[in-house]
């Protein structure tokens, strides 16, 4: 899937993947976000991904010439996840408009794991 956007002096195609990229690597900077999800379905297990597979822990539709992203990620232990989850939407929602010119209509957040940082 690409997402497209027009121009004055054309067409844009921009492939979803480079938008996880770069989503992910907006939310890893948020406070209180340990890291990326990976979640197998059929086993139930969770994973934290490394920097360079983070995208593995987006799904990103096109709905409408909008993007809707969901997230799959683990927070820290001892933070509040009320706030760090506001913090991630509003990061990401001002950062991937801003990078891409795309309106993101919603981002979903389901939070797969606490890990106690050191």
């Amino acid at each position: 899937m690409k997402s497209s956007v027009d121009t004055h002096m054309g067409s844009i195609q921009i492939d979803k993947s480079v938008i996880a990229q770069y989503a992910g690597t907006v939310a890893n900077e948020c406070f209180g976000i340990v890291g990326m999800a990976s979640v197998n379905a059929k086993e139930g297990l969770v994973r934290i991904l490394k920097k360079e597979n983070v995208y593995h822990g987006i799904n990103i539709k096109n709905q409408n010439g909008k993007l809707v992203l969901d997230f799959h990620v683990i927070v820290a232990y001892g933070v509040s996840i009320l706030a760090v989850t506001e913090n991630l939407i509003s990061n990401v929602k001002y950062k991937v408009e801003n990078y891409t010119g795309l309106e993101v209509e919603k981002i979903n957040i389901f939070v797969e794991g606490v890990r106690v940082i050191d």
